[in-house]
């Protein structure tokens, strides 16, 4: 396992105070956004239970949509509509980005192409200085190659390492809940994994839902990419056994991105894994920031379900389904 560079270990410090950081952040943004704070409306409250989303929309062609304002928005907690305290376009947060790369033996035929296209969307996304990466691969075991670094070489270098074991393994969702806790946690900012597998769990010990928690915990986004070889239907039986997996696979992707604020992806003859990773891109670059303080007094650690649309129903909004109170 291998971590590298004192910005990391000065990020992982500023993590010891997450959740106040993460306010003094937010309220940082309001001050740097003066302008449409003051168009409107107040800024957001003293009080320490603030929460963060980061969404995106798209309307009905599938095209981001980049000019809403505030009064766009409804937001709702638990049923009970909020006041949205702060509202910020194009976030320039700092962002951390998790490739988790499955290299279990269903992904012999597609990784090197997830190889060489990681690169070019981590080398085209970071901005130099301000932005973060590492690169986690699962299989028999999670295994971290390259700690969060800005360094582009270091990234290839990790990437390059990539490779499939002879044994059979898929720990999809372990590799979730331990890059949340272990990586993005600590951290500041907007965070994303992007996830390439087809989904099929084998031998997991960890559950989808205990893997959500997690990411959601960590207010980490994922966005599932689905690669993997194609069925072998000239063995019937075993063809049939192996659809029904690949579709509970496509389906557990679908949840994680769902529940996260991510967006499922699905490589194709139609669409290719450069095309995913320019759509995803273009979510990154224009997300909304919106933050609000809850009606509760305290912070009472539960789960809280968050429903964000906008007042136009041809649009769609991707953001995190809910969040544990800290």
């Amino acid at each position: 396992m291998c971590y590298t560079t004192s910005m990391y270990a000065r990020r992982r410090i500023v993590g010891g105070i997450d959740r106040l950081a993460q306010i003094a952040l937010a309220i940082l943004v309001v001050a740097s956004g003066a302008a449409i704070a003051a168009q409107q409306g107040p800024t957001i409250s003293s009080r320490v239970n603030v929460v963060t989303l980061f969404a995106t929309v798209h309307d009905a062609d599938g095209k981001v949509a980049k000019n809403l304002t505030r009064d766009d928005f409804v937001l709702l907690e638990d049923g009970a509509q909020q006041r949205i305290d702060y509202f910020a376009q194009e976030s320039d947060l700092p962002l951390t980005i998790g490739p988790l790369v499955d290299t279990s033996r269903s992904q012999t035929g597609v990784l090197e192409q997830e190889r060489r296209a990681s690169y070019t969307f981590l080398d085209q996304v970071l901005r130099e200085g301000k932005d973060e990466a590492f690169v986690v691969h699962f299989d028999l075991q999670v295994e971290t190659l390259q700690g969060p670094t800005s360094s582009r070489s270091e990234l290839e270098s990790a990437l390059a390492r990539l490779k499939i074991p002879e044994r059979d393994s898929t720990l999809v969702f372990s590799a979730i809940k331990d890059s949340s806790e272990a990586s993005m946690r600590p951290l500041m900012g907007r965070k994303a994994f992007i996830l390439l597998s087809d989904g099929v769990a084998f031998k997991e010990p960890t559950s989808i839902t205990t893997a959500i928690e997690y990411a959601q915990r960590a207010d980490t986004i994922i966005y599932p990419i689905r690669f993997s070889d194609p069925v072998p239907f000239s063995r019937p039986v075993i063809g049939a056994i192996l659809a029904i997996a690949s579709e509970h696979g496509k389906q557990g992707l679908r949840r994680l991105a769902n529940e996260t604020g991510g967006a499922y992806f699905e490589v194709t003859a139609s669409q290719s894994i450069e095309d995913i990773y320019s759509q995803i891109e273009e979510a990154l670059r224009n997300q909304y920031s919106i933050g609000y303080t809850p009606a509760r007094a305290h912070s009472d650690g539960k789960y809280h379900k968050i429903k964000l649309t906008t007042k136009d129903r041809h649009l769609t909004v991707n953001t995190r389904a809910g969040y544990y109170a800290k």
